[in-house]
């Protein structure tokens, strides 16, 4: 039930995202950066609230933990194997695949913890040491590291609102949500393509946190998004309903894209 975005269903094929100036956002940097304030965040918790539920279902904030640590070195072992197809093997979807690897090795939460800072530094290493035009497994297609980067940045994002929210946790929205918004835009054509629409140019118009604009798409695209990074960011992670949002949505295909839109490259 839980790959990168639990609750957002299986992923059985993948597409590299399209090429940025990793040079200018330096996403290794804010990935750290990220990972750092979950860190700051779980070290202060008590064993109560490592076993507090978190909004992932069935998942304690231990358990989101430990599937962060699982797929920090699934990371790892995809910088090991080098070119690949897929680490995606037998009948079951990522999310039952995810599911079960939670259920066969939880432990305690100082355990959990360890495990995680450890593989979390690995898979940084990993990926700042690999080809940056090289493609490392991932779930269903090879993504090059500057692309998986972002993924990992977003699904740690994302899995810490499922901790935060719950323990009444102060989380504020950084600039490194463009990561995550030029992810989710990025990725339109081939969400289009799996919910079964031809893709549309879409247009992007957001505020970020310190109110700069941060846009996406051609200028002169017919259908656009206007509104908060941080809205358009969660309801490409499905932690937040288009419905419910501030998002404004106009043109032909706007609306769809709000319900196709994900923030992972799979």
């Amino acid at each position: 039930m839980a790959a990168g975005f639990r609750h957002t269903g299986d992923r059985t094929s993948a597409h590299d995202a399209p090429a940025r100036d990793h040079a200018a956002m330096d996403i290794l940097t804010d990935l750290v950066a990220e990972q750092e304030r979950l860190e700051g965040i779980l070290a202060t918790l008590d064993d109560s609230q490592w076993l507090t539920p978190s909004l992932c279902e069935g998942w304690t904030v231990a358990d989101v933990v430990l599937h962060l640590a699982q797929t920090e070195e699934s990371v790892v072992a995809s910088g090991a194997a080098g070119d690949a197809t897929t680490w995606r093997e037998g009948p079951d979807t990522v999310d039952e695949m995810m599911e079960t690897l939670v259920q066969e090795q939880r432990a305690a939460p100082a355990e959990v913890f360890e495990r995680w800072k450890a593989a979390r530094r690995a898979a940084v290493e990993t990926l700042r040491s690999a080809d940056p035009n090289s493609r490392l497994r991932w779930a269903a297609a090879p993504l090059k590291p500057a692309t998986l980067a972002t993924t990992r940045l977003a699904e740690h994002w994302a899995h810490a609102l499922d901790i935060v929210e719950p323990l009444q946790i102060d989380f504020p929205d950084t600039e490194r949500l463009r990561h995550i918004a030029w992810l989710g835009h990025s990725t339109l054509p081939y969400a289009f393509g799996l919910a079964g629409h031809d893709p549309a140019p879409i247009r992007c118009e957001l505020t970020g946190p310190s109110g700069d604009p941060w846009t996406f798409g051609p200028a002169d695209a017919a259908s656009r998004i206007v509104g908060a990074a941080g809205e358009f960011c969660r309801v490409g992670a499905h932690r937040l309903a288009a419905a419910e949002s501030h998002l404004i949505a106009t043109g032909p295909d706007a609306d769809t894209a709000l319900k196709v839109l994900r923030n992972y490259a799979f």
